[in-house]
C-alpha cells in the first residue's frame, strides 16, 4: 500500500526547524520513519536550513549545544517503503513511537472513550502543551464528530478511516486545522490511530459533551 496523504509542507518546514509542538512532532517522526516522500523533503529542508546558518556570523555559546537524535533512526530515505509493508504485515508500532507505547499495538493498554472507542492517552514532558493519544475505533463505527483548536494531525497505524477529506490507510497523515471533522473506521477493519493536537478536542452534541469529562480529553 502507497501512502496517499502526507504531512503538509509548512508542518514538515516547523518540524525541520525544531519549532513544531512536541505532540505534533512526535506524528510528524512517526510518519517520515515509514515515508520515503516526506523523508526525502525533511533532508532537503535540512540541507537549506544548514546552508542558511552556516552564512551566517559565528556567535559564542555559553554551553554545548544538545544533540539530537534522527526521528528517523538508522532508516534510510529509500527504505521508507519497506518498513511500511513490515508495519502492515506485522501489525509493529514504528520505531519514533514504539518507545512509548511498546514495539506491538496488541500490547497497548486502551481506555474506553465511548460507544465502540477506545484511546490511549501519551504522556507529554512536563513543559510541554497540547495531546497526543492513540486512538482505536471499531469497525464501521463513527467517531463523535469534534472540532480542536489549531493543528491537528492523525496518523493512521492499522486498518483505515474515511472522512470529508477521503480515505486513510496505514501511514497516511491527515493535517488539519481548527475545522470539525467526524472520521468514520473501515467496516472490516477499524482503525487504530495515532493523534496529536495543540489542544484538546471539542466533542459536538450533548451525549459526547457530556461524556468527555470522564475521559480525561
Amino acid at each position: 500500500m502507497k501512502i496517499a496523504h502526507h504531512v503538509d509542507h509548512s508542518t514538515l518546514m516547523s518540524f525541520a526547524a525544531g519549532s513544531l509542538p512536541e505532540a505534533l512532532g512526535a506524528v510528524v517522526a512517526t510518519h517520515i520513519s515509514v515515508c520515503s516522500q516526506c523523508r526525502g523533503e525533511l533532508r532537503a529542508l535540512e540541507c537549506v536550513g544548514s546552508a542558511i546558518l552556516g552564512s551566517l556570523p559565528p556567535a559564542s555559546m555559553k554551553k554545548i549545544a544538545p544533540s539530537v537524535p534522527d526521528a528517523g533512526g538508522s532508516i534510510r530515505i529509500d527504505e521508507g517503503d519497506h518498513v511500511l509493508a513490515a508495519i502492515e504485515r506485522s501489525g509493529d508500532v514504528p520505531a519514533p513511537l514504539s518507545r512509548f507505547v511498546g514495539s506491538d499495538l496488541s500490547g497497548v493498554r486502551w481506555k474506553r472513550l465511548g460507544l465502540g472507542v477506545w484511546h490511549h492517552p501519551i504522556e507529554l514532558s512536563h513543559a510541554s502543551r497540547g495531546d497526543l493519544r492513540l486512538l482505536k475505533i471499531s469497525p464501521g463505527q463513527v467517531m463523535p464528530e469534534h472540532g480542536h483548536g489549531g493543528t491537528e494531525l492523525t496518523m493512521v497505524l492499522a486498518g483505515s478511516y474515511q472522512d470529508e477529506c477521503g480515505v486513510f490507510g496505514i501511514g497516511d497523515v491527515a493535517d488539519l486545522d481548527d475545522q470539525v471533522h467526524k472520521p468514520v473506521a473501515d467496516r472490516n477493519t477499524g482503525c487504530i490511530c495515532l493523534i496529536a493536537s495543540e489542544q484538546k478536542a471539542r466533542f459536538k452534541g450533548t451525549f459526547a459533551r457530556l461524556f468527555q469529562p470522564l475521559t480525561g480529553m
